[in-house]
């Protein structure tokens, strides 16, 4: 997940956005998909909404809107990368340099998705805590860790704070008992969690692109690489000898996303500094036709499902990425319309807090046995409510940067 590229990738929601020569689309995006995966993420608790929201069920052969929203993010990721990679080696950062952080970031973002991942699956009794418990504790962690905020970074207290996070997140992975109580597992990767699905993705689409050096041709060679990957995948004849390799990798799909973006920021940046606007923006949208036919030639032999990261998802969910990107930069940095995305800006640049929010907030609601009468949880009203709880974690994220807390891996 995008967390500290805003430092370096041309990020601010600008007012005046061709004077400033920065963009506010990618920032927007990805805060409008932030916003997009808590409202989802939230559906569960709602009754009588319509099918089409949510995730389509395993094994069944289609898409809801739940469904987009990932690919969405790991598209974004790559829409970052160049801006981040850029930033550095302008800077004077050597190849070696950039490699190590960004390991340093993959292994953060594993971290992350290890921990939360695994208590998705906690005997509560085993280990002695609740799920709820084990996710406040490490976000908690988490937050210690990969605090930035000038405020506590002033402190002197800051680097015992970041001790303290490692020591708990020690403890919990020692501590943690998973399964049923017939055949309790420890602490282990299991399925790496979005977040550790995005540090994948986003290890192997970085070392690309530094390895590279913004060849165009190089990237696109590595993005058709990768989508045939994911077919390859699908078909099952990957080699054995290969397996070794983590699966967000080695099935192409979700390295796809993240190249997909990759090569759209190098299109868009290509046409941008000439101010081709039209050009750019005729390529897009034939390319985002392309991917809807790819999607459609290949559905029918590995269908279009988000489990089974088909490449016919690969295809349309990049295509919906790509349209949405466009749309977004039109309407904010060549109409100058940035403005009206500021309720959403802080899940832009700060994205990783607001994803951990909700983490804090159903752990409330469960300590503190706080419950909405039905009404609030039915049709059209709960889907207010879940859009309400979504800018209600993008509000405390904006209170809790503005304060001491501003994560940056």
């Amino acid at each position: 997940m995008a967390t500290s590229n805003s430092a370096t990738q041309p990020s601010a929601f600008n007012d005046k956005p061709y004077a400033s020569k920065r963009i506010a689309t990618i920032d927007i995006l990805r805060a409008l998909t932030m916003v997009l995966m808590i409202f989802v993420n939230d559906l569960w608790s709602l009754t009588n909404i319509p099918e089409w929201l949510e995730h389509v069920a395993p094994g069944v052969d289609g898409i809801g809107l739940a469904d987009v929203v990932f690919p969405a993010f790991l598209f974004i990721v790559g829409l970052s990368l160049p801006y981040a990679i850029r930033a550095r080696r302008n800077k004077g950062a050597s190849d070696w340099e950039l490699i190590k952080h960004i390991l340093v970031r993959t292994i953060a973002l594993l971290v992350m998705g290890v921990f939360l991942v695994n208590g998705e699956t906690i005997n509560e009794a085993a280990t002695g805590i609740s799920r709820h418990g084990w996710n406040t504790l490490s976000c908690l962690s988490f937050i210690l860790i990969w605090n930035v905020h000038r405020n506590v970074t002033e402190s002197k207290f800051y680097n015992l704070g970041r001790v303290l996070g490692v020591i708990i997140l020690v403890v919990l992975a020692f501590i943690y008992r998973g399964g049923g109580d017939e055949e309790l597992v420890r602490f282990t990767p299991q399925w790496w969690g979005i977040l550790g699905l995005i540090g994948w993705a986003y290890l192997a689409s970085s070392l690309v692109l530094v390895f590279s050096k913004d060849n165009f041709k190089f990237l696109f060679g590595a993005w058709i690489f990768f989508a045939v990957l994911s077919m390859i995948s699908d078909a099952g004849n990957i080699p054995a000898f290969l397996t070794f390799i983590p699966d967000a990798i080695l099935d192409g799909t979700l390295t796809g996303f993240t190249m997909g973006g990759v090569l759209t920021s190098w299109v868009f940046q290509h046409y941008r500094e000439r101010g081709d606007d039209k050009t750019m923006t005729t390529i897009f949208l034939i390319a985002s036709v392309v991917l809807v036919i790819l999607s459609v030639v290949t559905r029918p032999y590995w269908g279009l499902m988000k489990l089974g990261a088909t490449p016919a998802w690969l295809f349309l969910c990049s295509a919906f990425t790509l349209l949405a990107f466009v749309a977004v930069y039109w309407i904010a940095d060549v109409w100058g319309k940035a403005e009206w995305f500021r309720p959403v800006k802080p899940a832009g640049t700060d994205t990783l807090l607001t994803y951990l929010i909700p983490y804090f907030a159903y752990a409330f609601v469960v300590f503190t046995g706080l419950s909405l009468p039905d009404f609030f949880l039915n049709g059209m009203v709960g889907l207010i409510k879940s859009l309400a709880f979504a800018f209600f974690c993008v509000g405390i994220t904006f209170l809790l940067n503005k304060s001491f807390v501003r994560l940056k891996l």
